[in-house]
């Protein structure tokens, strides 16, 4: 109704639905009836491109399984505006949306993600980008580069780039407002033997607990903190079985 107003449409007796997650089903299901009786439908977005992150696809989908046509009208994406601004790698990108807000699912979502050959792009709310940035330097490496782009094409627009873990520490320090993408690079193959990160954590238990040598040889291999622990388990526990 507000882009509308702005740009002088009149309604003219047209309606404006709005589609939840909750009322998909029976509005959607009513639009096909009228488009296929010959109304043109619109479909907009308040938060961007529309369909990004929205539930606007089951729609398109309804439609092309209907033989209905869809056209489009491309409009602004913060997922292709972050990737332009954030100087990562643009030639393969992975967008992964909006991650679970609990730890453990978020976790998990991101060990999934680890293997992707891509840039990945995640949305999250300002409120969780630290957590997000810290369980991501946990997960896929405290070293592996990555973007946080805030506020996108508005007045207080903000990129920082950096590593995970440097980035993790930044957004710890306080509330940020606004609306975040998070860019991380694509994993880096490296030839790192066994008998490279098992020579470190020994060499490291001599001055350090086993969750400190975890966390150090987790960062100079650039390997995952969770696999050197369980490492560093398996080599503590033959230590003391000897």
């Amino acid at each position: 109704r507000k882009l509308l107003e702005i740009h002088g449409v009149p309604l003219a007796g047209r309606r404006i639905e709005a589609l939840h997650e909750h009322t998909k089903s029976s509005l959607i299901d009513r639009l096909i009836t009228q488009a296929k009786q010959g109304a043109s439908v619109a479909y907009a977005s308040e938060a961007g491109m529309p369909l990004i992150a929205d539930p606007g696809f089951e729609l398109v989908r309804s439609a092309r399984e209907a033989n209905v046509a869809v056209t489009c009208a491309p409009g602004p994406s913060a997922v292709l505006t972050a990737l332009v601004v954030g100087g990562l790698p643009t030639d393969a990108f992975h967008f992964a949306g909006f991650l679970p807000a609990s730890t453990g699912s978020r976790k998990k979502a991101l060990t999934a993600l680890m293997a992707i050959p891509a840039t990945v792009v995640i949305y999250e709310s300002p409120k969780r980008v630290g957590a997000l940035l810290q369980d991501a330097a946990e997960i896929l490496g405290p070293s592996r580069k990555a973007v946080v782009c805030r506020e996108l094409t508005k007045r207080f627009e903000e990129t920082q780039q950096g590593s995970l873990a440097e980035l993790a520490t930044y957004y710890q320090k306080g509330a940020v407002k606004g609306e975040i993408v998070v860019l991380i690079d694509r994993r880096k193959e490296k030839v790192i033997s066994p008998k490279d990160i098992d020579d470190s954590l020994t060499a490291a238990f001599k001055e350090m607990s086993i969750k400190d040598a975890s966390a150090f040889v987790s960062e100079t291999f650039d390997v995952p903190r969770r696999q050197i622990y369980q490492r560093a388990l398996t080599l503590a526990n033959k230590r003391n079985s000897n």
